[in-house]
């Protein structure tokens, strides 16, 4: 495709293929190529210069490289699979281009094939139709040679639309499922895959219907493949069960559908053997047995008689029955057939539970059909399913051909051209051999279906005789069953084989029988009882002929409608992205029928452009016209000047015969080539001519260069002869005044040294004393400041470390807190703080490198000013030393000739002097040195300081996701409080009863008195023991707070230990601290131990809630940001109720939690105060215990009472509240999850306790209403009395149990409005119990239930 072409020889013509081969080709077997179609493919092929299978092909491949999938072939669109996702093809802002817009206006795609649809069926009040390839369901669909998921079944989809264009139902309408395939499969391909889906289900379903690995069964073990590639069977097991419940399959039906189709793969497993007889067979082995068992258990039935129905047949005669054992092959075929018998009527079940599902509307107006169906198919073994298929194909084909046949004459008449000469080519004789009536192959094999006597070779034999001279059928060489039809898309050969029993659909009447007796009430109703006349005997009914009824009704259907074509394409057989097979593509075409579309379009005038595209393209081979004419005449011309024959001139179109296109291209290539070698004549000379100018006036500027490099030369040689004479003057005097300085300088040296000795001697020794001295110096002073800066950055590097594992620490807990939704909040505050302390930091770190800098720099200049200070008094010295030499210069000439010095002392000091001298310079290079090495360790220090710094920016980096998770937690956290409180208002309204009687409203009168008494007793001035010393709450109080630092504490202490000196040892410290904790660990035990063991009460309160109360206020816990005490009181609570059935210890420690958490209410406050709003939108109350919260809050403050046992009275003063901690909101919460726990447990009990003596009431009247009926007048006002009294008497055991139940409550004060919420949600389950018992006898004596019921009620209390 697309090759270029090398040369031509004659009828033969060299090519470049794509994979870079020349080859040689027939020149009838290229087809030209369109040089202006885009790179990128045309997205309707009709638009193509040459309509032929090379230039289709091309121009798929080149839209699939592209990834566009989908082209249009005018009205047909070709889809082909990338085995890929692309999300954007099908998104909302997708759908929503392609809604409303023109066919063909954007780029091709589904959207705008339904939107057509939808458009033409609102427009012009008609039904549409889509023809597309499968759709993959569960029970229908299987892996074929071809296809992973190939559909094995045709299915109409018809979406019903009422007057308004609204979808007002549905119906799905099934073709042929493929029965065979349940009992044969052949490699590679799979059974259905349903069977795998259950094999693959989860372990309790595997058990339940008693299967296991695939490979076990008779029915699927028949191929090597049992899994698909990207293809989780699990996964696909769960989402089908979850699609049957969104049609509305109940959860029984869905066991009863599985329990089926696992039953058909023991049925497969069931073997036989020869019986006593040589014709009768019996079960092979135990294994079969056991199998035999499983599936009569699974389909419910006898197990004899399931038996019986496989190995037997009764024979139905005028004398009687007569029983007829089978042989061994005759009951493995009475096997299969009741497998595929069953799974036939399953399928058939779940497509009309499917339509009853969805519903169906008969007064629509129209519709739009989507037809689901096999392709064309052609295997190695082609059956008798393949035949039924292919004909399907067949006469979609001549639909298609007639449609495509259609639209060309539209087009022909809307441009009034002449096409009455157009041939089209049908395939009604491929229909006519299949179909026809009588003669045709299918009524052929009715026929031998009828005699029992015929065999597939009898079959055979007759189609041989039959169509020995059609032109579609043919009978292959030395095939004795075999027969090959020639369909539109190629030969098929069929195997007659298993032709006649396939196309044989009878149900065996002893399967018949024992199914319709199934104890499943499923699998009866798949077998309903059939008529009488039919019951005894098996009736034979013809698939064939089904099918082509149905086949006959679907295009009925068809031709009712508009139709609109998707034609599917696989590039490849791997199934993989990017691989374009080109001959696996064409032959999809051809069977799919595009191919022959475009042979259709190729038989009228193929090549269609408009007037201005056919001028654009062509105008140049006559460029006369195109002045002065119109755009039709233009085009008229241009063709009879080219000689054309046939062509078409419509209103708007050119129309062209086959290969006339490609004439007009020769030779508006030939006119191209003309052009082209004349400009390329004209632009030759051009460029010689400008070659020999510029060469010309090259040579002159060379020649000029020449000249003038000739004259200076010789100058330059007549300078240089007169320079030398120069320069051997000047050389001469310089050598003459060299030799004198140097005998004058070294005369002078001589004398500058010997008179210097002295005094350079004694100035190196004063030199060196002082230099040590400085040296000295500098050494203690570097030495100090080393040990300083090691100990400093070990502080910093502890410091580091330590609060490391401080932040890892807080990140484990802050974990574990995001897991609680009413923690959110707190955590986000306590990740700010986070942040500020590490903003704190980074600051800290960032003035730390500063310090650093300018130790180094003050380090530095000092070095430096010492460093300038030796270098002055080394000058200073030169001076002193030149100012002695002049001294003793003038000295020697004063002093007199005849005195001589022998300088003897005088050398020794200046070797003492020289050694000196050298044990300085090396002392400074030491130093120097020093100074290099502690500039090395400072940029060393440096660096770390900067990776510091780049890990604390990350750490923020991370604080801020990290806030932003939470943020979007909250969000989530709002929504499901709403919803809770929805659901609770609704719980709430759904247990009030509105019509409460008198006698309910007396006994709610005297809840409301003892609650009014328990407010009394609420209001009494609590007084709390003290328990904990002064003494031991001061030195708690000065150790941390038990353990408990606050953040200013906190800051002291990071400043302290930078404050640390070298000698101060650090064992001390955590000595103190392990001692402190070993404190706080005691004083916890003690009051957990005090939680466990006080159960006393005080003043209406219990003693341990105050205790725990008062001990955490004292402690500060509230304020602390971290600790483990509230865990543990929670932790015993939650120990101390769990499996508790005892009322009483529960009502106390209901008493206790309720106090404690109303204590917190009244004490504690939320913390970040800029987040007040949204914490009081994510705290209010909205459980019970929230509004009880609340309540008593409110209730404190407007009675004067204490907010909290702290001792003072009167009004509460708000300011004295504290400010809580993440982790004492979090204790509040797990408080509060406690008291309701406590709460419903007695609530639960209470109702469990009264539940029998409630029944015993209800059923009273009823037993005595039934016997007065039937006893008529005798004793029925005793039997009334004696009811009454009965049922008094249970009342009197219901109140009996309330009271008991109360006084439990009030012995451990619990809180009124609790006990209150208790009996109410109690009275409300009993009016709920007597409203549903009484409400079926309201119709017979209504009078008589209202007066019983509020009777009950009046003597309870």
């Amino acid at each position: 495709m697309g090759t270029p072409l090398l040369q031509i020889k004659g009828t033969e013509a060299t090519v470049v293929t794509t994979d870079g081969k020349n080859i040689v080709a027939d020149i009838s077997s290229i087809y030209p190529k369109d040089t202006e179609a885009p790179p990128a493919g045309v997205d309707d092929m009709t638009k193509l210069a040459y309509l032929h299978e090379p230039g289709v092909l091309y121009n798929l491949a080149s839209r699939f490289a592209l990834n566009e999938i989908y082209t249009y072939t005018g009205n047909i669109l070709i889809a082909v699979n990338p085995f890929r996702r692309l999300p954007h093809l099908y998104d909302i802002h997708m759908m929503e281009q392609y809604k409303g817009a023109a066919f063909g206006e954007l780029n091709p795609h589904l959207f705008a094939v339904a939107d057509t649809c939808y458009r033409a069926m609102i427009n012009e009040q008609g039904s549409q139709s889509i023809l597309s390839n499968p759709v993959l369901e569960a029970f229908g669909n299987a892996k074929t040679v071809k296809n992973n998921n190939s559909s094995r079944f045709g299915k109409f989809v018809e979406i019903q639309f009422d007057k308004h264009g609204k979808i007002s139902g549905a119906a799905v309408r099934t073709y042929l499922l493929e029965r065979s395939r349940v009992c044969q499969v052949s490699d590679p391909e799979r059974n259905y895959h349903c069977f795998y889906m259950l094999c693959a289900a989860p372990a309790e379903d595997v058990k339940k219907f008693k299967l296991g690995d695939p490979r076990a069964f008779h029915y699927l073990n028949q191929t090597n493949c049992y899994e698909v590639a990207n293809v989780d069977d699990a996964r696909e097991y769960l989402e089908t069960r979850n699609a049957m419940d969104v049609v509305g399959i109940s959860q029984d039906e869905q066991d009863a559908i599985f329990r089926v189709v696992a039953a058909i793969l023991h049925l497969g497993n069931i073997e036989f053997i020869k019986g006593k007889d040589s014709d009768s067979s019996k079960l092979k082995d135990e294994k079969s047995l056991n199998h035999l068992q499983t599936a009569a258990e699974l389909l419910m039935c006898d197990e004899k008689a399931l038996e019986d129905s496989l190995c037997k047949r009764v024979i139905v005669t005028p004398d009687g029955n007569i029983t007829k054992p089978l042989d061994q092959a005759a009951a493995a075929l009475s096997r299969d057939a009741l497998a595929k018998t069953i799974y036939s009527r399953l399928f058939d079940w779940i497509v009309d539970k499917i339509n009853n599902s969805i519903g169906q509307d008969p007064d629509a107006t129209s519709l739009i059909g989507v037809l689901d169906i096999y392709g064309f198919e052609s295997f190695k073994i082609n059956s008798f399913e393949q035949l039924c298929i292919n004909l399907t194909n067949e006469k979609l084909q001549q639909h298609f051909n007639q449609h495509v046949f259609k639209m060309e004459q539209e087009e022909y008449t809307r441009e009034e051209i002449n096409w009455s000469y157009v041939e089209f080519v049908d395939n009604q004789d491929v229909l006519d051999l299949i179909e026809k009536k009588p003669g045709g192959i299918i009524a052929l094999l009715d026929e031998a279906c009828m005699f029992p006597k015929s065999t597939h070779e009898t079959f055979a034999q007759k189609m041989y005789q039959t169509y020995k001279g059609h032109k579609r059928f043919s009978k292959p060489k030395l095939a004795r069953t075999d027969f090959t039809v020639n369909h539109y898309a190629g030969d098929v050969t069929y195997q007659a084989d298993q032709f006649l029993d396939k196309n044989k659909d009878y149900v065996v009447a002893e399967h018949q029988a024992l199914l319709d007796a199934s104890k499943c009430h499923f699998v009866a109703n798949l077998f309903p009882p059939l008529p009488e006349e039919t019951s005894k005997q098996s009736k034979f009914s013809s698939i064939g002929t089904r099918f082509k009824q149905q086949l006959q009704a679907l295009m009925e259907t068809l031709n009712t409608t508009e139709p609109h074509y998707i034609r599917c394409v696989k590039p490849n057989a791997v199934l993989k992205p990017g691989i374009f097979e080109n001959d696996n593509v064409l032959n999809q075409l051809r069977c799919g029928g595009v191919l022959e579309a475009i042979r259709i379009s190729c038989a009228g005038y193929p090549t269609k452009r408009t007037f201005d595209e056919f001028l654009d393209r062509f105008g140049m081979l006559a460029p006369e016209v195109m002045d002065g004419s119109d755009e039709k005449s233009a085009c008229i011309a241009i063709c009879d000047r080219m000689g054309l024959k046939g062509y078409q001139i419509g209103k708007t179109k050119v129309f062209l015969r086959a290969g006339q296109m490609a004439e007009l291209d020769a030779r508006r290539t030939e006119v191209l080539a003309n052009a082209a070698r004349r400009i390329q004549r004209q632009i030759r000379t051009h460029l010689t001519r400008k070659e020999f100018i510029s060469l010309r006036r090259a040579t002159i500027h060379m020649q000029k260069l020449w000249r003038a490099r000739l004259a200076r030369k010789l100058y330059e040689h007549m300078r240089r002869e007169d320079a030398s004479i120069r320069v051997q003057k000047h050389v001469r005097a310089h050598a003459a005044r060299k030799s004198y300085t140097n005998l004058q300088a070294a005369a002078i040296a001589i004398q500058t040294g010997l008179r210097a000795m002295a005094t350079r001697n004694e100035y190196r020794h004063r030199r060196r004393n002082k230099a040590a001295t400085i040296v000295q110096t500098q050494w203690r002073r570097f030495h100090a400041l080393s040990a300083y800066n090691q100990q400093k950055k070990s502080t910093l590097t502890l410091q580091c470390l330590w609060r490391a594992k401080v932040a890892r620490k807080e990140l484990r807990k802050l974990r574990m807190a995001a897991r609680e939704t009413g923690a959110l909040k707190e955590a986000k505050d306590k990740l700010e703080k986070r942040v500020e302390e590490l903003t704190w930091r980074l600051d800290f770190e960032k003035h730390l490198r500063i310090d650093l800098e300018e130790a180094k720099g003050q380090e530095i200049a000092k070095l430096q000013n010492a460093l300038h200070e030796m270098q002055e008094k080394l000058d200073e010295a030169h001076a002193a030393i030149i100012q002695e030499k002049e001294a003793a210069k003038i000295a020697i000439e004063q002093a007199p000739p005849v005195i001589k010095e022998v300088p003897v002392v005088d050398n020794t000091k200046l070797e003492l002097l020289t050694n000196r001298n050298e044990e300085l310079e090396g002392e400074i290079r030491d130093l120097n040195r020093r100074v290099e090495e502690f500039e090395q360790k400072y940029t060393e220090v440096q660096n770390q300081s900067k990776a510091i710094l780049k890990e604390v920016e990350e750490s923020q980096q991370k604080a801020s996701q990290l806030q932003e998770t939470i943020e979007r937690l909250e969000l989530n956290l709002s929504n499901l409080e709403s919803e809770n409180q929805v659901l609770r208002q609704q719980a709430l309204v759904a247990s009030t009863n509105e019509d409460l009687s008198e006698e309910m409203k007396i006994l709610k009168s005297k809840i409301r008195d003892l609650e009014s008494e328990n407010e009394n007793l609420r209001i009494q001035k609590a007084v709390v023991e003290q328990i904990i010393s002064p003494k031991q709450i001061s030195a708690q109080l000065k150790s941390f707070d038990n353990g408990h630092q606050t953040e200013e504490e906190h800051q002291t202490t990071k400043v302290e230990h930078q404050r640390i000196k070298e000698s101060e040892p650090l064992p001390s410290l955590l000595t103190k601290q392990r001692s402190l904790t070993d404190r706080q660990q005691e004083n916890h035990d003690i009051l957990i131990k005090c939680l466990t063991e006080d159960k006393r009460f005080d003043k209406s309160r219990p003693v341990a809630a105050c205790i725990v109360y008062k001990s955490l206020l004292q402690w500060r816990s509230f304020e602390a940001d971290k600790t483990n005490i509230f865990d543990r009181i929670i932790h015993t609570i939650r120990s101390s109720i769990e499996s508790q059935d005892n009322i009483k210890d529960l009502a106390y420690w209901l008493s206790t939690t309720s106090t404690i958490l109303f204590l917190l209410q009244n004490t504690i406050k939320a913390s970040n105060t800029p987040n007040a709003a949204s914490h009081r939108n994510r705290t209010s109350p909205i459980t019970l215990f929230g509004r009880m919260a609340q309540g008593f809050r409110t209730s404190s403050t407007g009675m004067g009472i204490s907010s909290g046992y702290s001792g003072m009275e009167g009004k509460p003063n708000t300011q004295s509240k504290i400010e809580a901690k993440y982790p004492a909101l979090l204790f509040k919460q797990h408080l509060t999850a406690c008291v309701e726990k406590i709460y419903g447990t007695i609530r639960d009990s209470l109702k469990k306790e009264i539940s029998p003596f409630l029944n015993l009431c209800i059923q009273a009247p009823r037993s005595a209403r039934t016997r007065s009926i039937r006893g008529a007048s005798k004793n029925i006002h005793s039997n009334i009395v004696a009811k009454q009294q009965a049922s008094n008497t249970h009342w009197q055991s219901i109140v009996n149990n309330l009271g008991h139940t109360l006084g439990i409550l009030s012995e451990n004060y619990v809180p009124p409005m609790i006990t209150r919420k208790i009996f109410s949600q109690v009275f409300s389950f009993i009016n709920v119990q007597l409203f549903n018992r009484y409400a079926a006898t309201s119709s017979l004596n209504p009078h008589y239930t209202n007066r019983i019921t509020f009777q009950n009620n009046r003597s309870s209390l």
